[in-house]
């Protein structure tokens, strides 16, 4: 695999709204999201979960949720909060109620786990959520190498202060262009509607006029990149695995 460039395109967010629930249908269905992340907490997660059920080729994975901060008068504060992230019992709690929800509604294991904000990166979120991906055998955002992981396609700084110009069209193509070989998750944030009430709300809709571009999916294949789903990933490799003698494999 290492020879080709693979790339999954991952919408975050699934379930949190209906406009984000629409946005990711649509960039599924019109553009090059190939996986979404679900967030089991929100009313419309049924919604999301079923759609999943009825497009099987879209790859669901959990968004843990933990909580939600914005950056104002120079600190990061919460907008809402599930549990504190620096109490390893209340996380691993609500990590396992969140997996679980995720079965009830859509039957299956998730094919990847990443979080709301990116919380999992650090501790001690990180090595609870590398805990469970270790024994469902799944990757975690950032934290396999098996797939790199581009946050480059952004409508903020790191601040939170808009920058539109991270969510044109040239900027995507821009990083498709320099993507290196193996395998890259991409994620995105597209949406109908702004009608979380969030601080990443405008960019959602021009996100996903972008993943719906044309000249978008016309440098995929210029580039002779291959757009996968984390299921269709792991599969891939397993038969690649199985080829050389190794018996199963999982991505």
């Amino acid at each position: 695999m290492s020879d080709k460039k693979y790339l999954i395109v991952n919408a975050d967010d699934f379930g949190q709204s209906p406009g984000a629930n629409r946005g990711i249908m649509g960039a599924h269905e019109h553009g090059i999201v190939t996986s979404a992340s679900l967030m089991v907490r929100w009313p419309v997660a049924a919604e999301a979960a079923a759609y999943g059920r009825e497009h099987p080729e879209l790859s669901l994975g959990l968004h843990v949720d933990l909580g939600e901060w914005a950056y104002r008068d120079e600190a990061w504060v919460p907008v809402y909060e599930v549990v504190s992230v620096d109490d390893s019992a209340a996380v691993a709690y609500e990590v396992a109620r969140q997996l679980a929800t995720f079965h009830r509604l859509t039957g299956k294991n998730p094919t990847h786990i990443d979080s709301h904000q990116n919380v999992h990166v650090q501790e001690p979120v990180r090595s609870i959520v590398l805990a469970v991906a270790s024994k469902l055998g799944v990757p975690v955002r950032g934290l396999s190498p098996e797939v790199r992981y581009c946050g480059h396609f952004y409508g903020q700084t790191a601040e939170g202060l808009p920058y539109l110009d991270g969510i044109r069209v040239d900027n995507l193509i821009r990083i498709l262009m320099e993507l290196p070989t193996g395998s890259t998750e991409l994620g995105c944030h597209p949406g109908e509607a702004d009608d979380l009430g969030s601080t990443y709300g405008k960019e959602r809709k021009k996100e996903l006029k972008v993943l719906c571009n044309p000249r978008v999916r016309a440098a995929i294949q210029l580039e002779g990149i291959e757009l996968c789903s984390f299921t269709s990933l792991a599969a891939f490799s397993r038969m690649r695995f199985k080829e050389h003698g190794h018996g199963t494999a999982s991505v």
